[in-house]
This record gives structure tokens, sequence and C-alpha cells, in this order.
């Protein structure tokens, strides 16, 4: 029987003094296989997830993907796009969604960052995470405009609602239905379909 690596736990890949990372530096960064976050001024690998995250974060932006375009809410971005953040964070959730009057003004997305953070940021939680690292990005997500925060966790099979980051809204169990209220407009998916059993 296989055994799955586990994610590692977040680390701190520079840790002296603080320095401010510009756009060009953090977008020059090498292709390594790594997730990388700057957080205080420090540039933190965020580990790689397990193949299940991976599917959980599948199903729900292909759902999500499906809704978006065909209504034309706005854009989906995987979690590989960083935003800035008003502090000088970089933050990337790992499903983002911006409406599409946030994006007014645009013919066409950069191709460096977008300021502030997600209308809805989602988070899936990995055996690294810490309630602390997810209670920050959580905060830092509303204090730059988001609306919507799902954190969901894969292994208890639940989803914590955010609409604010004082305190969940509510939490989701498989037999209830995860709702885009007004952010996402028209979305609707059974949670059940994001802990699905492989069936072929």
């Amino acid at each position: 029987m296989s055994t799955l690596v586990q994610p590692s736990e977040v680390v701190k890949v520079e840790s002296s003094n603080k320095r401010v990372w510009t756009d060009t530096e953090f977008m020059a960064l090498p292709d390594d296989g790594h997730h990388y976050e700057i957080v205080d001024g420090e540039l933190m690998d965020v580990g790689n997830s397990g193949a299940k995250h991976g599917y959980i974060a599948i199903i729900l932006s292909s759902a999500l993907f499906a809704v978006v375009m065909s209504k034309k809410l706005g854009a989906l971005f995987d979690s590989s796009t960083a935003f800035k953040m008003e502090s000088g964070n970089k933050r990337s959730p790992d499903i983002s969604f911006f409406t599409k009057e946030r994006l007014q003004g645009l013919e066409e997305l950069p191709t460096g960052f977008l300021e502030g953070a997600p209308d809805l940021a989602v988070e899936i939680l990995s055996p690294g995470n810490t309630i602390e690292e997810i209670d920050d990005k959580i905060a830092e997500y509303f204090q730059n405009g988001s609306r919507l925060v799902w954190v969901i966790n894969p292994r208890q099979q639940y989803i914590l609602v955010y609409r604010s980051s004082q305190a969940p809204d509510r939490l989701l169990k498989p037999e209830d239905s995860l709702d885009g209220e007004d952010v996402v407009l028209g979305f609707s998916l059974p949670v059940t379909e994001l802990f699905q059993k492989l069936s072929f």
C-alpha cells in the first residue's frame, strides 16, 4: 500500500530583515514547483498540496466556472494567482473570484497582480495549515475587499462560510448546499459533491 506524501508546513524562505518585494522580483521567482506568498516582507513557501486538495479544487472550480462564464459575472482564478494587499502582502487563495464590477475599465487582465482581495476567496485546508495562518488570511481578505470566504476542510468534510472576519456565519456539512449568495449569483452546489469517493 503506497504512502501519500503530506504537504509540508508553511516555512519562511527568508528570515533576515524584512524587505519590500517588488512585483517584478516576485514575478521573477523561479518556477521550481513551490507555491509562494509574501507575508510581512518575508517570502513564504506555502508548500504543495496533496491529491485530495487538488481534486476538490478542480471540482469546485469547474462548477464555479460554468456559472461565472454562462452569466458573465466576472473572472475566476486558480491558486497560482497572487493578489496585492494594502499591507504589501501578496496572497494566493486556492480559488478566487472577482466580480465584473471590480474589473471595470480593464480590457484585458494584467500580467502582474490585481489590487485587493477577491470578492470570493476559497481556502482548502492542508495538513500543514495552522489556525493562526488561516485566521490571518481571512482577516486580510476582508480588509482588502472580500465579501465571502469559504474554508473547506477535506478531512472532516465541512465548509465554514464567512461574511466577515469575526466568525463563520455557517458550517456546512455534506447534506447541505454551498451557495454563492449575492457574490456569485446563481451558484449552488451540494457539499457532498466536493467530498465524493472515486466511482470508476
